[in-house]
């Protein structure tokens, strides 16, 4: 029965290294007692309901959405994280010394930057080498003597640690500046912990939520707010950047607004966020942007993510920044061999975990040590800005070593020697059947945060794993692996949340007030995607059924559909004296080349970056719509037919989304700008559909009213009501009157007059853009001309009042830009303070 082969066999083939210290215990004496709660479920269990569990955790991380961008991989932003089934598991006797060792290099640290920023001491009574400090591009020098507001440099500090062969801990890193990975560690326990819920109790493993909430109050505590009710953003570089999944998922998880820089603005020294209201004071900064790009006028000039004169207003003390910026001259390997003695000076005591034992090159004595040593030692870079990768010394030899101690004897300041440290290994679920469980190096990242009471450590964190069995180098960056971290609880505690015990008045209100424009900006361009890639894919699908017929009507529809095309962007437009390309080509062109304009392909990447801009603002199921809508244009599609299969699962996921858009989204003010979005969207389409048989001869027109009504979405509405073949007075109806037809201009218009006054209540615009006029015009058509026989003159008269419409609706398009999205000056609409 290898089926169903018990973990009891599984652990016999777990065969970890030696020399090496086994997180599971599995050499010597047997598994530690705090992993006896999983090998017991383990034990329980086989392969395959094992590997059917990992399974699961694999769909929930692609269910969420969960992506860690490596630069260079082919998957780009869209690379799933990766979470190996098993969690690394820390008794509780451990974890105590743990934290306040941690908890204690988190305070030296915040007061070496103190320092340096201030009277700089160290320096003076040479504790720090001032090569180390001001050689680097790590220190800012325009943040020298400034004072943070609230008094604290760092407010999450991020420690690498690694286990010797002893058992012993060490730091191998220190991350000071925009420390990452707190996000991925609760996301990492949210999948693991569903995944072994009774091992999970039975440990029990110690709750993170009170970790997350002490950071998120102490935020608003250290703020300088005053009297007002404190906002707090998270502030991060975009989309493009490896781990913005979790500034998403910390920014919805702490309840913060997710910014980027050009949603912030600098007045008088204060920061403010460009609301869909107006402009909004922001009093704190909890930032995953690194200092340079931070401010463009007093750091790096060429920066496109920060805010100008952010600096300023830090200077000033009216915004908190999160963590102080110049923190991260810290980051350098080279401050660990002086550490010790710092300790001593700022914090009159020894520190509790040493560093890996480093050895900076600048100075003579370290650098003859490094070279005398170099077998047994590992070449690092002395500052966090070089790009150079760890060298092994004792993998290089010959001609390489010389090059290598040439390159150190002539800049030796940029190189530090550290000690090797072999790391510890745990288990990692591979699931094959003759080697279910593999060895593999690990590496754990711990975080603190700074609140009023003192410095509280997670209880977790994110366990980082090697690629393959014997790399030494960890690095998310290389393609690893990541683990949840279970830390034994000394006893069962209640569950914890973030919400709030009690809600104020001020909590009922902030959320809609503090919407950053570029939210309500992308959810309107969102809208109009979408109803754009809905309202193409019918059009194209059209085209593509008619493409086979022979009859002369067929011919006029077809000529009909390809001007719809040419109109809406979607084909390009004839040249002159060009050979022209057969029309099939340019509508499978039409479909899936992302590269020509008006694509259902090129039209679905603006709506995916449109999406990635808030999707904090979007559920689990939205998004995932969002991932799967352009996945059947990919391969291309080569042949009418499968151009028609594609185009119709691609409507599918627009329909779902229209649904999302409806149903899913809080009504906010920024909803509102979705739901505009799609209105306009719909009213230019529909004008520039129905304008083409209008402006046709009259058989032209009648050859094209069939499709018409396909395209428009309302053939059922209209068999439905007449039961006939289609005929202009009855499509006419249908399509620009009828207020009963959600794909009518008349619905349109008037749904528009009801939400654009509902924008302008819910952003305090007293003179939102309207189309009033345009409806009053249409409310007067009379359609007793199109009784006749010959009614070319009324056919002509409609189109140009659908022209007219049409051009309304996009001048409301442009206004709407122009009074919410763009803050070029004080704001007439909200200045006063909060």
């Amino acid at each position: 029965m290898a089926k169903q082969r018990a973990v009891t066999d599984i652990l016999r083939q777990y065969h970890p290294v030696p020399d090496r210290f086994d997180e599971l215990g599995a050499i010597g004496s047997g598994p530690q007692s705090h992993w006896r709660p999983l090998l017991q479920q383990l034990n329980l269990e086989s392969v395959d309901s094992l590997n059917i569990r990992a399974q699961a955790v694999s769909n929930a991380i692609a269910e969420d959405g969960v992506t860690y961008n490596i630069y260079e991989d082919p998957r780009g932003d869209t690379r799933p994280w990766e979470v190996d089934l098993l969690p690394l598991v820390l008794g509780a006797d451990e974890w105590q010394w743990l934290s306040k060792a941690v908890a204690q290099r988190a305070e030296l640290l915040d007061s070496v930057l103190a320092d340096l920023y201030g009277e700089q001491s160290l320096l003076k009574e040479g504790l720090l080498p001032p090569a180390l400090v001001y050689g680097q591009a790590g220190f800012q020098w325009p943040c020298q003597g400034i004072q943070p507001a609230g008094g604290r440099f760092l407010h999450l500090y991020a420690v690498d640690l690694a286990r010797a062969p002893d058992g012993g801990w060490w730091v191998m890193a220190d991350r000071t500046q925009a420390p990452s990975g707190a996000g991925y560690a609760l996301q990492n326990r949210l999948v693991i912990s569903r995944s072994f819920p009774a091992p999970f109790h039975n440990l029990p493993v110690t709750n993170l939520a009170e970790f997350f909430q002490g950071f998120q109050n102490s935020l608003a505590n250290m703020s300088p707010a005053g009297t007002e009710s404190p906002l707090c953003v998270l502030l991060t570089p975009g989309r493009f950047n490896e781990t913005y999944f979790e500034h998403v998922f910390l920014a919805r998880y702490l309840g913060l607004p997710l910014v980027e820089g050009q949603d912030l603005t600098v007045r008088d020294d204060t920061v403010y966020l460009k609301t869909l209201q107006g402009l909004r004071r922001v009093h704190a900064i909890y930032r995953r942007l690194d200092d340079g790009f931070c401010d463009p006028l007093e750091l790096r000039a060429d920066s496109v993510l920060g805010i100008p004169g952010l600096l300023g207003a830090v200077r000033a003390g009216k915004v908190l920044m999160a963590n102080a910026l110049g923190s991260g001259v810290l980051e350098s390997a080279a401050l660990f061999g002086f550490l010790p003695e710092i300790s001593k000076k700022l914090l009159g005591a020894s520190l509790q975990m040493p560093s890996v034992a480093s050895w900076w090159c600048g100075e003579k004595p370290a650098l003859d040590y490094v070279i005398e040593h170099l077998d047994e030692l590992v070449i690092k870079p002395a500052f966090a800005s070089m790009r150079m990768e760890p060298v092994f010394g004792y993998q290089v030899k010959g001609a390489e070593r010389d090059a290598l101690i040439k390159k150190m004897h002539a800049h030796p300041h940029a190189f530090v020697g550290q000690e090797l440290v072999h790391l510890s290994q745990a288990p990692v679920w591979k699931g094959e059947r003759e080697q279910p469980l593999v060895t593999r190096s690990i590496g754990l990242r711990l975080f603190a945060a700074a609140t009023p009471s003192g410095w509280r450590v997670m209880p977790g964190g994110l366990t980082r794993v090697a690629m393959d069995e014997g790399v030494e180098v960890i690095s998310m960056q290389r393609g690893g692996l990541s683990k949840d971290t279970w830390v034994q609880a000394r006893y069962t505690a209640p569950s914890k949340s973030l919400i709030k015990k009690r809600l104020q008045v001020s909590d009922l209100l902030d959320g809609e007030r503090d919407t950053p424009s570029r939210v309500g900006e992308n959810l309107f361009w969102m809208g109009r995607h979408s109803e754009r890639a809905e309202g193409t894919a019918r059009l194209l699908r059209a085209a593509f059924n008619r493409l086979s017929g022979h009859d002369q009507a067929s011919e006029e529809a077809l000529l009909g559909l390809q001007q719809a095309a040419e109109q809406f962007g979607t084909l390009p437009e004839p040249e002159e004296d060009a050979v022209p390309t057969p029309l099939p080509d340019l509508l499978l062109r039409a479909v899936s080349d992302p590269t020509s304009p008006g694509s259902i392909a090129s039209i679905l990447q603006a709506l995916l970056f449109n999406a990635s801009q808030v999707r904090d603002r979007l559920s689990s199921d939205n998004w995932h719509t969002l991932n799967r809508v352009g996945k059947p244009l990919s391969p291309a599609p080569t042949t009418p037919d499968q151009s028609i299969r594609a185009l119709n699962l691609v409507l599918l996921d627009c329909i779902s989304l229209a649904g999302f858009a409806m149903d899913d989204i809080t009504r906010d003010a920024s909803w509102v700008f979705l739901v505009i979005g799609r209105r306009l969207e719909r009213l230019a389409n529909l004008c520039t559909l129905i304008c083409v048989p209008l402006f046709s001869d009259r058989f032209s027109r009648h050859a094209m009213l069939e499709w018409l009504l396909e395209v428009a979405n309302s053939e059922v509405t209209y068999r439905t009501r007449y039961r006939r073949t289609p005929e202009l007075l009855g499509v006419l109806h249908t399509l620009v009157v009828d207020a009963s037809n959600p794909h009518s201009v008349m619905f349109q218009l008037r749904q528009l007059h009801k939400d654009l006054p509902e924008m302008g209540r819910k952003t305090g615009q007293l003179f939102p853009p309207d189309l009033n006029e345009s409806l009053q015009r249409l409310q007067g058509l009379d359609l007793h001309p199109f009784e006749r026989k010959r009614p070319d003159k009324a056919c002509e008269a409609l189109a140009e009042l659908l022209c007219d419409i049409r051009s309304e609706a996009y001048r409301v398009s442009d206004e709407i830009q122009r009074q919410y999205f763009i803050h070029t000056r004080y704001s007439d609409r909200r200045m006063k303070p909060d």
